[in-house]
């Protein structure tokens, strides 16, 4: 099929979203991709707070009413697949968060305040039971409670330079030889899991997103997979 060269992917409430080399965005529709608002992007992502994306410069971005707007911050990774709030790192690792009263409204007139969060990260994605990151060592942490204003990190073994998590919970991991691994026993009681089991695939994989049955890969060629699960 005719599709651009994927940079990355992300997938949830049965939407899929991705951005093409070119800092293009796009959503899926049907069964080929159309592009989504006017704004170069090099990060978007789709969840129960909409869709944001981030450019080039690490300046943020809504997507509402058929574009992308500005809204306030620098962040250069954003994830929506949380209880709608939106979380995001910045190009020093930082960690922030913005609630929910706030995604949900914006532009609304009022301060877009982010929360700062305790730690380091590369990248970040939350779910319905907790948050998965990595770091600048590829070390991979979760949080180990439902809100992520009082939670603390667990690191969890293994080794990955991203970390998506489903809306359902579900929780991927791509490694930076290009292998993706699923995690395995998670429970709002258990919410590391237990054991890490890998997804082959013939070529290195540089980026996963999981919603809805579907494993949405994007191989470092720019090729975009669809594995029903």
């Amino acid at each position: 099929c005719d599709q651009p060269s994927a940079a990355q992917i992300d997938a949830g409430q049965g939407q899929v979203v991705m951005t093409d080399s070119s800092s293009n965005a796009y959503f899926l529709s049907g069964s080929g991709w159309s592009k989504l608002g006017t704004v170069p992007l090099s990060h978007v992502t789709v969840g129960p707070a909409g869709i944001w994306g981030v450019d080039s410069f690490d300046k943020i971005y809504k997507f509402v009413r058929g574009d992308f707007v500005s809204v306030d911050g620098l962040l250069q990774q954003v994830d929506a697949g949380g209880n709608e709030q939106i979380v995001g790192v910045n190009s020093a690792d930082n960690i922030f968060c913005l609630k929910s009263s706030i995604t949900l409204a914006y532009p609304q007139p009022g301060p877009v305040a982010w929360t700062p969060f305790d730690g380091l990260l590369t990248y970040f994605s939350c779910g319905p039971n907790g948050c998965w990151g990595v770091n600048s060592a590829d070390n991979i942490y979760v949080t180990v409670s439902s809100s992520i204003f009082t939670s603390s990190w667990t690191q969890v073994p293994g080794a990955a330079k991203m970390a998506e998590v489903g809306t359902d919970g579900s929780v991927f991991v791509v490694n930076s030889n290009g292998d993706v691994f699923q995690r395995t026993g998670i429970t709002s009681s258990l919410p590391q899991g237990r054991d890490w089991v890998q997804i082959p695939f013939c070529l290195p994989v540089k980026h996963v997103s999981y919603d809805l049955g579907h494993l949405w890969v994007v191989m470092e060629i720019g090729l975009i997979l669809d594995c029903q699960q």
